[in-house]
């Protein structure tokens, strides 16, 4: 069984519909367990029953859940500017918690998957960040974050860590659902076009951690073509760059067309410099899809497609 921990944010909600719809056991937690407290990690372990939020095969038979198996980690702290004023509560969220779950996933046998952001590089780079390269990261949210990716490596040695970026998803607030919400109501946008990455759908995100799962849970050893994947640091995002201006304007047009954006709004760019944040945004965050994608043996939708597929879904709703 898969214990969801922070199952009801936009990921989690997410990798919890589908789990469900290919009726795999999972047992979720979110605010309802403090993943800064050892203890209750491990005593929602301990318990982990229909009342702690179970759903899909095991609930539906109304059985007690199996052994845990599997922890997937989407708890974080978020705010990136916020975090500059709340470092604290950011590093009890983004390290200290993936620390305690990894000790707990480590102590009741299961295998982790927790993650990450492409906050931890610095951007000043022009070319596809892999796995391999440092960690340099740049504000509060991402020193936490690479943080708790070390205290991960550190504890355990059947873990993955997923890196992704620009997330966008149905549940929850996101980049998508702002600019849509904000081209209704205004005339025009200026939108900063001098930040380079690559958005990323939590549909195709929940379907590559899941593949992760079930090609590991398949594999009759650890070696051949029918092996797990290598535990270690992968990334994910959809495939292509762009620009937050591009990725705005191309919005606008499939809002459009699929009838989500009523009135008529003029996208323009503008520079970081124009448009300051209280923590530094990375100018370039382009990460390198190639490791988990000749891993899993799968083919990535670029990002305009699975943009178009989400604007266009009966599932898209502003919230």
């Amino acid at each position: 069984m898969i214990w969801l921990i922070g199952s009801k944010g936009m990921l989690g909600s997410e990798i919890a519909r589908q789990l469900t719809e290919k009726h795999i056991s999972w047992v979720g937690s979110d605010r309802d367990v403090d993943i800064s407290d050892p203890q209750a990690l491990l005593n929602f372990a301990d318990s982990h029953d229909t009342s702690a939020g179970c759903t899909g095969r095991t609930a539906s038979n109304g059985k007690v859940p199996e052994k845990i198996t599997w922890v997937i980690n989407c708890a974080a702290y978020t705010a990136v500017d916020k975090a500059e004023s709340d470092a604290e509560l950011a590093k009890i969220l983004n390290e200290d918690g993936p620390l305690n779950i990894a000790r707990a996933t480590r102590k009741i046998g299961a295998k982790l998957i927790h993650i990450s952001t492409d906050y931890v590089f610095d951007g000043t780079g022009s070319v596809p960040y892999t796995e391999a390269m440092e960690k340099k990261p740049l504000g509060v949210y991402g020193v936490t974050k690479a943080a708790g990716e070390d205290a991960v490596e550190k504890e355990m040695t059947q873990y993955y860590i997923l890196r992704t970026a620009w997330l966008y998803g149905f549940d929850g607030k996101n980049f998508v659902y702002t600019m849509t919400k904000l081209m209704n109501d205004r005339d025009a946008l200026n939108v900063v076009s001098d930040q380079k990455g690559t958005p990323t759908c939590a549909m195709d995100l929940a379907a590559a951690i899941i593949k992760i799962i079930e090609t590991s849970d398949k594999a009759p050893g650890l070696f051949g073509k029918k092996s797990a994947i290598p535990y270690g640091v992968y990334h994910f995002t959809n495939l292509g760059e762009t620009t937050w201006f591009e990725f705005a304007r191309r919005i606008y047009e499939l809002g459009k067309r699929f009838g989500r954006i009523q009135s008529d709004c003029s996208v323009n760019p503008c520079t970081t410099e124009e448009y300051p944040t209280p923590a530094k945004r990375p100018a370039y965050s382009v990460l390198d899809k190639s490791k988990i994608q000749n891993a899993l043996r799968i083919k990535i939708p670029s990002w305009e497609e699975s943009l178009e597929k989400f604007i266009k879904s009966p599932r898209f709703e502003i919230k």
